[in-house]
């Protein structure tokens, strides 16, 4: 049964109804054909289908005793009368050029004579004698007329009209936000330091200390210039926040904005761009002039890359001469002939490594912040910073929440804490609990449960294996990821998945990354020991142990055959369009890439066969679980050997003691773990 007609929507213009309820939005089409509406009523005026003859009193009197009128109309203010011709006498009083004749089609067409008369009261006597005499037909009324005012409105009334609407089109191109004039006039808003209703400031900012220092030092020289000047000190010119994307640095923007008691432009890089040559460098110009008028001021440009890329060798090869005029104009205004002393620049991107080499060198960027991903305290900060608004019971701890997301970022934890407000409503709870916000970390990883898919028990069996088959070296193997979780539970696209909490290594040793692809492979090597084939499950593995082996022999050294060499440009500048090596190197360094994935593939097989009983038992537990955590491989392996960077962390902090394994975190603990495809 199709749905009841009284709920389905009605059909109504976009922009209208209960779901966009904003008032009507004036669109110049309107006006463009309210013009064209005017011109024609005026086309048509100026040619009616009437024609008229002025007459003088006694010619008047005597084409009325020949009763060739129909109608007269008595205007008495202006002693005017208009009389209607008969058709049959309209060639005779207009002659043959008249638009009646020449139209004798037109049915409304109206031939007319006009004559002044020496007053209402004699005009009266002479019509009731022609019509005593003559016998005359013609009916007469009288009109009080138009006053002059009206008069002179209807006649300049339609060009009065057409000049306004000109006026008006004109000063609409000219100012304002989206004129044709103004096209080159730049787009940055302006905020001043009462415009803000709800300020950020860095107590809003948690964790990125070292970056908040340094934009704290700008705004403070802003509100005690004389605390540096009288040391000689200068202000750098321009900051620039690099880091991954959600890390906050378009938030640090925001706090500088709220702290500084200076006007602050906020734009972004794509703001310059434009359709029209010209548009950028003219909207650089416009807003370095604006920024002086303020001085000291602050000015923000979000995602520079758009505008700051790396300027092209050779137009015909990709390169683009309106973003490197603006980029050119940019770079003169931010350290050219002309001074800007006190307009500060700060911007923000995560594609430092494309920008132009003159963008960021001294003098224009002066300071570059780096905006991380943060570690465990700092993300304990932030579980703080959101958790200010959420109604959550005593279960949640935000130093177990900080340990479980390694790798969010600051807009992933926000992330986080918004979805498992939204998991706890769903299930009708008056708080959110921790086992709402681990739901909401598997939710951000694996995306949504799929227990609805079909899967054949043979299937099934053969993703207990693979997963089991990475859980087994991962427990074993020094420096794999310790384990989190496995499920072979289908979320999002993945049939199953075994979750790590990754170690955050500032430095990664070779038998470290050894041990990383070994436990890779583990899920292929289980099949191809216990069920004699191999599948196309294993496509995310093969892709990630592949990317590690080449970035271990192009881009760290780690090959003996090739050396201490690294063959990639990290600016992507020096290179161009060849790659930095032979073809006789690139055969070399595929034959290296195949000997090391080749070697931890053997290695993975082997260390299966070592704890064959053991991953048999672990793939039992799984397909009757489903799910099993850590402490499940605890029982079957016993305790593993060596302590997780995380836990020794920890310890040293003396917020857990080394003795203590840091899979007994939480049995449902989930992080930011890699995925395994099925």
């Amino acid at each position: 049964m199709s749905e009841n007609n009284n709920n389905k929507k009605p059909n109504l213009p976009k922009g209208f109804g209960p779901e966009n309820n904003k008032p009507f939005k004036f669109n110049m089409g309107w006006m463009y054909g309210l013009i064209l509406i005017i011109l024609i009523v005026m086309f048509f005026t100026n040619n009616p289908a009437t024609t008229t003859k002025e007459l003088g009193w006694t010619e008047f009197q005597q084409y009325a005793e020949e009763n060739i009128f129909s109608k007269m109309v008595v205007n008495t203010p202006d002693r005017k009368v208009t009389a209607t011709i008969k058709p049959e006498y309209v060639r005779k009083i207009l002659g043959s050029d008249s638009i009646v004749q020449k139209n004798p089609l037109q049915k409304t067409g109206e031939a007319t004579v006009t004559v002044v008369i020496p007053s209402s009261d004699k005009f009266d006597d002479y019509f009731n004698k022609w019509k005593t005499l003559h016998q005359i037909d013609a009916t007469i009324t009288y009109s009080e007329g138009n006053s002059l005012l009206w008069t002179i409105l209807i006649q300049v009334g339609p060009f009065l009209l057409f000049i306004i609407i000109w006026i008006y089109l004109i000063r609409r191109m000219s100012g304002g936000g989206g004129g044709m004039f103004s096209v080159g006039k730049t787009k940055a808003q302006l905020y001043d330091k009462s415009a803000q209703a709800k300020k950020v400031t860095f107590k809003d900012v948690a964790g990125l200390s070292e970056a908040k220092q340094e934009v704290e030092e700008i705004v403070d020289f802003l509100k005690q210039p004389g605390k540096y000047t009288n040391l000689g000190a200068k202000i750098p010119k321009g900051a620039l926040l690099v880091g991954p994307p959600g890390t906050g640095k378009t938030l640090l923007a925001k706090a500088v904005a709220g702290e500084a008691d200076v006007p602050f432009f906020s734009l972004s890089g794509s703001d310059f761009v434009e359709m029209f040559v010209g548009v950028g460098a003219s909207r650089v110009r416009d807003l370095f002039r604006q920024a002086k008028e303020k001085a000291p001021c602050i000015v923000f440009i979000d995602e520079i890359d758009a505008v700051g890329r790396a300027r092209g060798r050779n137009p015909s090869m990709g390169a683009n001469d309106e973003r490197e005029n603006t980029l050119n104009q940019l770079l003169t205004e931010m350290d050219g002939f002309g001074s800007n002393s006190g307009v500060i620049i700060l911007a923000a991107t995560n594609r430092v490594d494309i920008l132009d080499k003159a963008l960021l060198r001294a003098g224009r960027f002066d300071r570059q912040i780096n905006v991380d991903l943060p570690e465990l305290n700092d993300r304990k900060e932030i579980f703080v910073v959101h958790l200010r608004d959420i109604k959550i019971d005593e279960s949640v701890d935000t130093e177990f929440l900080a340990r479980q997301t390694p790798g969010f970022s600051g807009a992933d934890i926000a992330n986080v804490c918004n979805e498992a407000a939204l998991i706890a409503a769903r299930n009708g709870k008056e708080s959110v609990q921790k086992e709402d916000f681990m739901n909401a970390v598997d939710r951000i990883v694996g995306g949504l449960e799929k227990k609805s898919k079909i899967i054949t028990l043979s299937e099934r069996r053969s993703i207990a294996l693979h997963e089991a088959g990475h859980a087994t070296l991962s427990w074993v193997l020094e420096h794999a990821h310790p384990l989190v979780k496995v499920t072979i539970v289908p979320r999002g696209k993945a049939l199953g998945a075994a979750w790590y909490m990754p170690e955050e290594r500032q430095i990664t040793t070779y038998r470290q990354m050894q041990d990383e692809m070994c436990a890779t492979l583990g899920g292929r090597a289980a099949e191809e020991l216990l069920l004699g084939e191999i599948s196309t499950g294993d496509s995310n593995d093969l892709e990630k142990v592949t990317k590690q082996a080449y970035a271990m022999v192009v881009y760290y050294g780690m090959s003996q055959l090739l050396g201490n060499l690294n063959y990639y440009d990290f600016t992507g500048q020096d290179w161009g369009f060849q790659k930095p090596y032979s073809d006789e190197t690139a055969h070399l360094i595929d034959k290296e890439v195949k000997r090391i994935v080749d070697e931890q593939y053997v290695r993975a097989k082997n260390i299966l066969t070592e704890y064959a009983s053991q991953h048999k038992t672990l793939t039992d537990v799984l397909l009757e679980k489903e799910v099993i955590f850590a402490d499940d491989l605890e029982k079957i392996f016993g305790k593993r050997k060596w302590i997780s960077r995380s836990q020794e962390i920890l310890a040293e902090q003396e917020l857990l003691p080394l003795d203590k394994p840091a899979e007994e975190a939480g049995n449902a603990s989930e992080g930011k773990e890699d995925k395994k495809e099925e």
